[in-house]
């Protein structure tokens, strides 16, 4: 669960970022942003094939995470914000948990309607999952690079591709929402 700590501090972050332009409010341009989602369909393809012909347990860590980061970043070039090269990946967590975590909120709760009573908490407690998903296999991808067993990599492998479709998902869903 994304504490209120933590959301104040990527709050505080992304006004920082705003104010050194590391991310920039941008007028949208199509090119921009079919590049970011079909690198994330690419990635996220890639990483399939690698998982089901057992091919490379490192690359379906960092195909599904880079599925997650171009997904990620469709849909905050959508809501207007372009990140830039510097701490890219640092950045594009701050502004989900800023710009995003609502959002999914909402989307969520739609596919919960009937069930109001009991959706509120598990929905929050779901739609933080998903962007912490994002953080857990950012960090993953930079440590399964250097250290693990192959065992550990592929169990981790399997974790990273199914979360990489999970985020893809219900990401997608809000960016079909907003382009309604």
């Amino acid at each position: 669960m994304i504490d209120k700590f933590r959301i104040d501090e990527a709050q505080k972050n992304i006004n920082s970022y705003l104010a050194d332009e590391l991310i920039k409010k941008e007028k949208f341009e199509k090119v921009v942003y079919d590049t970011y989602y079909n690198n994330s369909k690419e990635s996220i393809k890639v990483s399939d094939i690698l998982l089901q012909n057992n091919i490379s347990n490192l690359w379906v860590v960092v195909t599904s995470y880079y599925s997650m980061f171009y997904i990620a970043n469709a849909l905050l070039y959508n809501l207007g914000y372009k990140i830039g090269n510097k701490i890219a990946h640092k950045i594009t967590l701050e502004a989900l948990i800023v710009y995003v975590r609502n959002k999914l909120h909402k989307s969520l709760l739609e596919n919960f309607e009937e069930t109001k009573d009991n959706a509120m908490n598990l929905i929050k407690n779901q739609s933080d999952e998903i962007i912490e998903s994002f953080d857990y296999e950012r960090l993953k991808r930079s440590k399964f690079q250097y250290e693990s067993t192959e065992e550990i990599k592929s169990s981790k492998a399997n974790t990273s591709f199914n979360r990489a479709k999970i985020f893809f998902n219900e990401i997608n869903k809000i960016i079909d929402s907003i382009q309604k």
